[in-house]
């Protein structure tokens, strides 16, 4: 790769980005900004720097149009046209309220009205 002349190299990295863009279904939604993520690790995730060059605060991480996790980026950095986001937590959204007991094993499901 570091032979290629660099508008060449500078093609690939975009088509790389394009298609990664394409593939993944995830994004990140701060406010009425959303960006595509184009990859995700433990502890992180990367956005396209083209389209965002600074990124830190509480986001909310979507899969399509299903809220997956809300996570809090501490860092950002820009390294070969990618926006490294480092996160220190990442919270999975759930679609029923927590409990605050613990629920029997053995605990009826239903209840019958007394005849």
């Amino acid at each position: 790769m570091e032979i290629l002349p660099k508008d060449i190299l500078n093609a690939l990295r975009d088509a790389q980005s394009r298609e990664a863009g394409r593939r993944s279904r995830l994004r990140v939604q701060v406010g009425d900004d959303v960006w595509p993520v184009l990859r995700r690790w433990r502890g992180g995730f990367a956005l396209n720097a083209d389209q965002v060059t600074h990124l830190r605060g509480l986001v909310d991480l979507y899969e399509g149009s299903r809220h997956i996790s809300t996570a809090l980026i501490v860092a950002s950095d820009v390294e070969g046209g990618e926006l490294i986001c480092t996160i220190k937590r990442d919270t999975p959204v759930s679609d029923r309220a927590a409990l605050d007991f613990e629920r029997n094993e053995n605990a009826p499901v239903g209840y019958l009205p007394p005849a």
